[in-house]
C-alpha cells in the first residue's frame, strides 16, 4: 500500500469543520463506523430541533431535546479535533501512516490554530447546549405557570 501520507493538520480541520456530521470518522474508519453514524444522526436531530424551534417557538418540547443533541455532536467533534491536533507527530505517523510512502507532513501552526478554533467552538457550543437543555428541562419539570394571580409588592 503505497498511498500518500495522511496529514494531521487536515485531519484536525476536517474534524472541526465536518466532524459534527461524522466525516472525520468515516474518512478514518469507513462507512461501517457506528460512531460516525451516531454523529450524523445526532446532528440531523439537532438541525431538526433548530427547525422546530423556528417554526413552533420555545414552547416546543421536542426541540428541547433535539437541539442539544446537535450541540453535543458539535462539541464531540471539537474534542476529536483537539485530540487529533495534540497527538504527537510520531504517534500520528505510526497510527495513520504505517505503510505509506514518505513520512508525516509536518503539522506546524495549522494544527495548533485548528486546536485553538476547536477549543473556542467546542466550549461555546457545549455550554450553550447544556444551558438550553437544562433550562428547558427545568421549565418542563416545574409544570404550567399560573399567571392569573397577581402578586403584590410590599412598599
Amino acid at each position: 500500500m503505497n498511498a500518500r501520507p495522511r496529514s494531521k493538520t487536515a485531519a484536525t480541520w476536517l474534524a472541526l469543520l465536518g466532524g459534527a456530521f461524522g466525516l472525520h470518522r468515516f474518512l478514518r474508519h469507513g462507512l461501517r463506523d457506528p460512531w460516525g453514524w451516531l454523529h450524523l444522526l445526532a446532528m440531523l436531530a439537532g438541525l431538526g430541533g433548530l427547525l422546530r424551534l423556528r417554526v413552533f417557538g420555545l414552547d416546543d418540547a421536542s426541540a428541547a431535546w433535539m437541539l442539544p443533541l446537535g450541540g453535543l455532536s458539535v462539541a464531540a467533534a471539537a474534542l476529536s479535533a483537539i485530540v487529533t491536533g495534540l497527538t504527537p507527530d510520531e504517534r500520528w505517523d505510526v497510527r495513520h501512516n504505517a505503510g505509506r510512502a514518505g513520512g508525516t507532513p509536518p503539522s506546524g501552526w495549522g494544527a495548533v490554530l485548528g486546536v485553538i478554533a476547536a477549543l473556542l467552538v467546542g466550549a461555546t457550543v457545549l455550554m450553550s447546549s447544556l444551558a438550553f437543555g437544562l433550562q428547558r428541562w427545568f421549565e418542563l419539570q416545574s409544570g404550567p405557570e399560573v399567571s392569573d394571580q397577581s402578586t403584590s409588592v410590599p412598599r
